[in-house]
């Protein structure tokens, strides 16, 4: 598909899609593109600068992104440590409080979790906790 900005004889700006460049050229040749304001059949395609696609543009800063879901993680939910698989389990029996957890789990603790239909997802290694700070 191809965009034009189009302008009709009294200055309505607006703007088309079509297949092609072709497409755009036979519409306007048969009268088949008006104005969406006024319906005059006389349109031109307006100047339009070139779409160029930028590579920076809507790509995520992933580290900030990664810091931001570890902040939030700390911040409300409960930390279990090792104890992970126990305690996610004990939540889906109804034997600890429903609330959010993390902790760690080996890959087979997270494999069986997972097929045993447990509402589990890995964590990247940045979540491993941070060791507390000794002030002297």
């Amino acid at each position: 598909m191809i965009r034009y900005q189009l302008v009709c004889e009294h200055e309505h700006e607006f703007e088309g899609w079509f297949s092609s460049s072709a497409d755009y050229e036979r519409q306007e040749a048969e009268g088949l593109v008006p104005c969406a304001i006024c319906e005059s059949p006389q349109v031109r395609r307006a100047v339009m600068a070139p779409a160029v696609a930028r590579r920076d543009r809507g790509q995520p800063d992933l580290a900030a992104l990664a810091a931001k879901v570890r902040a939030h993680v700390r911040e409300n939910f409960d930390y279990v440590g090792e104890g992970f698989e126990k305690e996610a389990r004990a939540i889906a029996e109804g034997e600890a409080p429903d609330r959010p957890i993390w902790g760690q789990a080996s890959g087979e603790q997270a494999k069986s979790m997972i097929e045993d239909g447990l509402p589990v997802a890995p964590l990247p290694d940045a979540f491993a906790p941070t060791p507390p700070v000794k002030v002297n």
